[in-house]
């Protein structure tokens, strides 16, 4: 699903942000990335999302070198991918329904496919009863669901996660990780970065550990800064 080989950053001012790092994520795997802030998180998912470029190093997504592809091939790869960020990034002149139809108008699909999609995606996020509803209108976990519901609309087989409860209270937070988890076991597969101790100690899913560039760390099931043991 996802592949790096022998990857690194190295940015114009000679800070080198990853160092020749080999990953592997298989399909339907939930993994959180972890690290200091200025660790190479950051930089390692603008790779896959081709906003940035390798230095070195091939990136494979479903089988293709991403690092290899034409710039007017990049949007066909970027809907692969959907992405959930930590400051939501909503249109806050559009309402919950037209966030969420938007990233599949900007794709070009028919306006009845799109009325099919989208109140099915709201339900399966719970803001149905909020559709009309404009950001503003709305709390923090919610304006997150409707950051996850535009994420997942197209049906992309990756969700990218970058801080999504960052800016959430902690009973919030929680709630938007058993929404991605349901996602998750529905076979997308989920690469989450974050700072959440707490939240990866939990949930006992694979954690990879990132430290200065170099990925220093690639377990199971484990936890923040720690192996997980079950009895």
């Amino acid at each position: 699903m996802i592949k790096l080989v022998n990857v690194s950053k190295v940015y114009d001012n000679g800070v080198k942000a990853l160092k020749n790092v080999n990953l592997e994520i298989k399909k339907g795997e939930f993994v959180f990335l972890v690290g200091s802030s200025g660790a190479g998180k950051s930089t390692l998912l603008k790779l896959l999302l081709k906003e940035e470029e390798p230095t070195e190093g091939s990136i494979y997504l479903n089988g293709m070198d991403i690092t290899r592809v034409r710039n007017r091939r990049i949007p066909n790869i970027r809907r692969n991918i959907g992405v959930v960020f930590q400051d939501f990034r909503l249109l806050h002149n559009k309402t919950v329904y037209e966030n969420v139809a938007f990233a599949m108008e900007i794709l070009g699909t028919h306006p009845r496919e799109i009325r099919r999609r989208v109140p099915m995606v709201l339900s399966m996020v719970d803001l149905s009863r909020k559709a009309s509803y404009f950001p503003d209108q709305l709390s923090g976990g919610e304006n997150q669901r409707v950051s996850i519901a535009r994420a997942i609309v197209n049906n992309p087989p990756v969700l990218i996660a970058d801080e999504p409860t960052g800016n959430l209270d902690p009973d919030t937070a929680w709630e938007i990780m058993k929404l991605l988890n349901d996602i998750n076991s529905r076979g997308t597969t989920i690469l989450m970065a974050t700072h959440a101790k707490d939240i990866v100690d939990h949930m006992q899913k694979r954690v990879i550990t990132i430290e200065d560039g170099i990925l220093v760390r690639d377990i199971e099931k484990g936890g923040y800064d720690r192996e997980i043991t079950t009895v």
